[in-house]
């Protein structure tokens, strides 16, 4: 049986550790930027992908990541900033490691092969849902069961893994290939294969946030401003969308209890919360042509007032 690419050698560690620190130090850079770099052959993929969690979302249906060992921790990483950045409500969002989240410095390599409680944990999978398995090796037996519970539910199933014939990608409904060559560190994971996964779920949950209209002009427009830090940057987002000053910014936050959309649209000239509501409704939750239909209407009362002044 061929051996798998994460557990083959790399052809730049022959002799690593008896070279000088610097030029491993290269070695290992050049490892992670080769990763990095390997994410774009699975473009297609991801971005369809995306478009598959921004459907699930905006139904009303749940994304659930799950993962083992530092596959696990880059997954988890990805869901737990999606509530914050992008405001997905948390209850949309499940995260399930192997083991569950580690608490201190010890991860057991032996909880990813267990499942037992996979099948009570995805008990309420439905075909609204859609669940993201990743593991480097494509084999690991706790995301295994966990996408072979997905397909029983109909759910729809993303799978990620660095190995080209990864089991996974045989019962996926999306499979993404990262093509990270061997780690310089055999079998670690962590290394060029975990960078890739990071990439790619960065630009799954990003691209995912750009459909359901969360981000304009690279600002997070649905943040959960719950923090001194955040409060401040979503008052410089309605000023820099509207040119509003910073007071009526902030008065617009404050009558919109924090929704940086409706801000927007009451510094823009919306008459009420209910009016940037309708807007926001109309153009699927994108703030670009809200925001386009208010200041039209805007520019029209204006010119009729000038109208009507003439005339008088």
């Amino acid at each position: 049986m061929p051996k798998a690419t994460t557990e083959k050698l790399h052809h730049l560690a022959a002799g690593i550790d008896s070279q000088p620190a610097a030029d491993v130090a290269s070695i290992l850079i050049q490892g992670q930027i080769s990763a990095a770099q390997s994410v774009e052959n699975a473009k297609a993929a991801i971005t369809t992908a995306a478009m598959a969690m921004a459907r699930t979302i905006r139904a009303g249906g749940s994304l659930y990541y799950i993962a083992a060992g530092s596959s696990g921790l880059m997954a988890a990483a990805d869901a737990m900033e999606l509530g914050g950045t992008f405001g997905i409500p948390a209850d949309q969002i499940r995260i399930m490691m192997a083991g569950g989240i580690p608490t201190s410095a010890y991860m057991p390599g032996d909880t990813e092969d267990a499942t037992a409680d996979l099948e009570a944990n995805l008990a309420n999978l439905s075909e609204k849902d859609t669940v993201l398995v990743v593991s480097a090796s494509g084999s690991t037996p706790y995301t295994l069961e966990a996408a072979r519970l997905a397909v029983a539910a109909k759910s729809t199933l993303i799978a990620i893994a660095n190995n080209a014939d990864a089991l996974l990608f045989e019962m996926s409904t999306h499979a993404i290939h990262l093509p990270t060559a061997p780690e310089i560190v055999s079998g670690s994971t962590r290394m060029g294969a975990g960078t890739a996964q990071k990439i790619a779920l960065n630009t799954l949950s990003t691209l995912m946030a750009l459909e359901l209209g969360h981000i304009y002009d690279g600002m997070m427009v649905n943040l959960r401003a719950d923090n001194i830090k955040l409060r401040e940057r979503a008052r410089r987002i309605v000023t820099t969308i509207t040119g509003a000053t910073l007071e009526a910014a902030s008065a617009a936050i404050e009558k919109s209890n924090g929704n940086v959309k409706y801000a927007c649209l009451l510094a823009a000239g919306a008459q009420s919360i209910t009016e940037a509501s309708d807007l926001l409704g109309e153009s699927g939750g994108h703030l670009r042509p809200a925001l386009e239909k208010i200041r039209a209407k805007t520019r029209w009362e204006t010119t009729h007032h000038r109208t009507e002044g003439t005339r008088s």
